[in-house]
């Protein structure tokens, strides 16, 4: 297989991938320089903006990582010595034990402070987070509303050191950068990251701007909903408010992988894949790990990939072996499965080809 037939390959699936959604968006971005490989497919405008979802944790940790480089942060030093009482208060009681003083910003970005997720965790009583919504899409969600929804309506899930995925966590790093650059969260990403990378078409999508004139983001389906225009997207906030282009994240990835925006040591922080977060996948302090044999036993041999996925099909993935980067969105969390069986076709393709360059 030759560098055309990979093309016309991924042109086919592409296709038949979109033809089974028609109302959402199918973007793909290939990218690996040393392949000499530059694929892109949209069924519609090309490099239209999206919302990333979770993949704008890795821009939070990447934000964090630049703080702690520069000395103005300790990502081993406990959260309550950079927020106030008021806001950590009754986010961290597990069995009547209070272990705030015991939670740091390492645990927050790993996933292991004990803190409940507002999106997923139960509730104590009343609706769901997700139902509340959807049942109320106009409503604008501050970050304190959100951290409050998890202190009123939710337990914590465990004493700090137990893997739990949790968007309130998140969002409590994104109030941490803004009490430490004395911004606001949306200023501080244009500021560190959009601005000096060239990220033109980039922003947080409640509160800031990108560079460029501002466009309409693509289709966004929740529960076969469309839901773009909604405040409701105003939930995500530091956990994965952002809206970016599959080129602007290519500038990004890029970026992070030559060791533009981090150091080495804060990159293999990010990289102590220590917790399963499900089968295939593991997380270490805002960055995924994909081990595509624990989805199927036979895909043992494939490449780990490194990144994050996004409840609305997106992906953001760097593959090391192949210096591949695999840029998805697919607008929809009815459409992640299909994300990854993406994911792992374009892999299965690169292997493919490179066996036959090498017979």
């Amino acid at each position: 297989m030759n560098i055309t037939d990979f093309t016309n390959k991924l042109d086919k699936y592409c296709t038949s991938l979109a033809s089974k959604a028609p109302g959402s968006p199918t973007q793909v971005l290939l990218v690996s320089d040393t392949n000499q490989i530059k694929y892109s497919y949209s069924n519609g405008s090309k490099n239209l903006p999206y919302h990333i979802a979770s993949i704008g944790k890795i821009m939070t940790a990447v934000m964090i990582g630049m703080l702690s480089d520069k000395g103005e942060l300790n990502v081993h030093a406990k959260v309550e010595d950079y927020l106030t009482e008021d806001i950590v208060k009754g986010l961290f009681v597990y069995k009547g034990i209070d272990y705030k003083g015991q939670v740091t910003i390492y645990h927050l970005l790993s996933h292991t402070s004990g803190v409940a997720d507002y999106f997923e965790s139960k509730t104590n009583a009343g609706s769901s987070f997700v139902d509340q919504t959807l049942n109320n899409p106009d409503k604008l969600w501050s970050p304190q509303d959100l951290i409050d929804f998890t202190r009123n309506n939710q337990s914590a899930n465990s004493a700090p050191g137990k893997f739990l995925y949790s968007d309130t966590g998140y969002v409590l790093l994104g109030m941490i950068i803004e009490n430490i650059t004395n911004m606001a969260y949306s200023d501080a990403l244009s500021k560190y990251m959009f601005s000096p990378l060239h990220m033109n078409d980039s922003y947080l999508l409640f509160g800031g701007a990108p560079i460029n004139k501002k466009r309409e983001i693509a289709t966004i389906m929740f529960n076969k909903k469309e839901i773009s225009k909604l405040n409701m997207l105003s939930c995500d906030w530091a956990g994965g408010g952002i809206v970016s282009t599959t080129d602007d994240l290519l500038i990004f990835q890029k970026a992070f992988w030559n060791g533009q925006l981090v150091s080495n040591e804060f990159m293999g922080l990010m990289q102590n894949f220590q917790n399963k977060f499900r089968a295939g996948m593991y997380y270490g302090a805002g960055m995924m790990e994909l081990r595509l044999e624990g989805f199927f036993f036979l895909l043992r041999g494939l490449p780990r990939l490194f990144g994050h996925s996004g409840i609305l099909g997106t992906l953001l993935f760097y593959d090391k072996v192949n210096d591949l980067h695999i840029i998805i969105n697919l607008g929809s969390n009815k459409r992640v499965v299909a994300s990854f069986k993406a994911i792992i076709y374009i892999e299965q393709l690169i292997k493919r080809m490179k066996s036959a360059k090498n017979s």
